[in-house]
């Protein structure tokens, strides 16, 4: 069945006090998560309770505000000007006030109520780096095709946890945090072993970020080709030439086993195209050759300057979108392909296998059941759902990845009836919008091939449907890789924010918490605090260990030749109370 086509039988509104019922009268305040079936009709089903209530303010010690732990009070900044700069305790930064849509009222601090707050992660990008299909030889086009501290991006994101698992509650309010919500690009190159570590860093477990052979690293890093960081050899390379280390051990540093406490929250998953598309670009899951390559044993690892640039330029401008012009490249260059260990843990993952892994018990965590998916969109064969955030808020989960191939996004016809019936029908609640996919992103409306009569829609349409509904607070996305803040403002006074967050895969490795309170004016307003991960600014480079890898992580992602310098965005983009009129 096509994967666009609806699960919703029935998205009669679920009221507040209909999910109170059915979730046992469970209290917000212990942070419990509500997931809303769309096949349940009236009926809720609630996630097991998490162990948020344990970030509570105690009597003696009040919360609000705090900054520890977030970028309030330090961000990881360059302690030298020049070379490989090394990092260290740098200024936070300061929340700005963001009035475009409504006029902060004095006094509002004092009358302030939380509706919910929550944890955005975005972009993690966790990648199997000895994956033969992997683009790393289009760094001869393209500095930053591939970047240094790839190879670390398992630590790096179980340090994330890490720093939420230690955060005390919402920076502003104080309210315990209720969920963590990823929203795509989980995984890096669609392979099953990234999809098993991403649940186990989520959920908690031993990870081993290697595949092929057990007993070392087979690579670029170990190739000797100068267009990569050789960590381990003291021979000169590019990166090398530009101050990078030598580093004896990291290789085998880098695959050896991890562990993850896992969340102390519910969290709930959307969908990225690296999550769907194999390279998050290739619509190509029949593609027999493709499939056989990511599992077998020849790995090209460099190519011209002038082949890259044509691939590259394939890719962006979407010209090769099932993945043909790339088959037949790897098949031209296969007398320069060089030995690997074949490992099936690398084969492409389905939008089923996706959904399967969340319903997986052994990935459960704190909950809920399938991470916000359901059965019914496995027999549907669909991505998208809506859940109970709180008391007064609904979270609405969208997929946006277009299944024809290319990484921008755009939705279907069906998806996007069912989020204008879920947004009417929930007209009671608040309503979050969760996408990989920013508005100005989903420029792709390539039909879907299992759907090819089926109209796509571009977020300018997305917009126009979240801006007719005056519950919409905001649209929470990723894929960008940067910081921005967008206001959307209708006519009627409809407005909404839309929050773009930065990676955790390129530096400054962000995530953001998201607050929700009533003003008691007329008003809402939506704090947002990015926080980086639990590992130290400042690196060791004797310090191999799993917290010194994810320092480390830090540091290479700052100095990664070719990489942008402004993912941060501005001071508007960052920490900020964003204002609203109450629809």
């Amino acid at each position: 069945m096509s994967r666009t086509r609806s699960v919703a039988t029935s998205t009669a509104g679920v009221h507040r006090r209909t999910v109170l019922a059915a979730a046992g009268a469970v209290s917000l305040s212990a942070g419990a998560g509500y997931a809303l079936r769309p096949t349940d009709g009236h009926a809720a089903t609630t996630a097991e309770e998490p162990a948020a209530h344990s970030r509570q303010a105690s009597a003696k010690t009040p919360l609000a505000p705090y900054t520890k732990g977030t970028t309030l009070a330090s961000v990881a900044a360059p302690r030298n000007s020049s070379g490989y700069r090394r990092l260290g305790d740098g200024p936070g930064w300061k929340r700005v006030v963001r009035a475009e849509l409504a006029t902060p009222k004095a006094g509002r601090a004092g009358r302030r109520r939380t509706l919910a707050a929550f944890v955005q992660f975005t972009d993690l990008h966790l990648m199997d780096v000895q994956h033969p299909l992997r683009w790393e030889f289009l760094r001869a086009g393209d500095p930053h095709a591939w970047r240094p501290h790839e190879a670390l991006t398992v630590p790096g994101a179980v340090s994330l946890v890490e720093r939420v698992n230690a955060l005390r509650g919402a920076p502003v309010t104080g309210a315990p945090l209720h969920f963590v919500m990823t929203t795509g690009d989980n995984t890096d190159n669609n392979a099953h072993s990234e999809l098993e570590w991403f649940m186990k860093v989520m959920s908690g477990g031993r990870i081993t970020p290697n595949t092929g052979d057990p007993r070392h690293y087979e690579g670029v890093q170990n190739s000797g080709l100068k267009l990569y960081w050789q960590p381990d050899s003291t021979a000169r390379d590019n990166d090398k030439a530009l101050g990078f280390p030598h580093l004896k051990g990291f290789l085998a540093a880098a695959i050896r086993e991890v562990r993850s406490p896992g969340l102390n929250l519910p969290w709930y998953s959307t969908v990225g195209n690296h999550d769907f598309l194999p390279l998050g670009a290739y619509g190509s899951h029949g593609d027999p050759y493709l499939a056989e390559a990511a599992i077998g044993g020849r790995k090209l690892m460099t190519a011209s300057a002038a082949d890259a640039r044509k691939i590259l330029d394939s890719v962006k401008h979407a010209t090769d979108p099932k993945g043909a012009g790339y088959r037949d490249f790897l098949k031209a260059h296969a007398r320069s392909m060089r030995s690997v260990t074949p490992d099936e843990r690398r084969a492409p993952y389905t939008p089923a296998d996706y959904l399967k892994a969340h319903l997986d018990p052994a990935h459960q965590g704190h909950g809920p059941v399938g991470h916000g998916y359901s059965t019914a969109n496995l027999d549907a064969g669909t991505q998208y759902y809506v859940f109970r955030v709180s008391d007064d808020v609904i979270g609405i989960s969208l997929d946006t990845t277009d299944p024809g191939g290319h990484y921008e996004g755009s939705v279907g016809t069906a998806q996007l009836k069912w989020l204008e019936k879920t947004l009417k029908d929930n007209k009671d609640s608040y309503a979050v919008v969760f996408s990989h996919h920013t508005s100005t992103t989903m420029t792709n409306t390539r039909p879907d091939p299992a759907r090819p009569g089926e109209r796509r829609h571009d977020g300018a349409e997305v917009v126009s449907v979240l801006s007719a509904h005056t519950n919409v607070l905001a649209w929470v996305n990723g894929h960008v890789h940067k910081n921005v803040v967008t206001p959307h403002k209708a006519s009627g006074g409809r407005s909404f924010w839309e929050i773009s967050t930065a990676s955790h895969i390129d530096f400054p490795h962000l995530a953001r918490v998201v607050e929700l309170t009533d003003n008691k004016d007329g008003t809402v307003s939506l704090f947002t605090t990015l926080i980086e991960s639990a590992a130290p600014h400042r690196t060791d480079f004797s310090d191999l260990s799993q917290t010194g890898l994810a320092a480390l992580y830090r540091e290479l992602a700052h100095n990664a030749p070719g990489a942008h310098k402004t993912l941060a965005g501005s001071a508007a983009d960052r920490n900020t109370e964003l204002v609203l009129k109450k629809g």
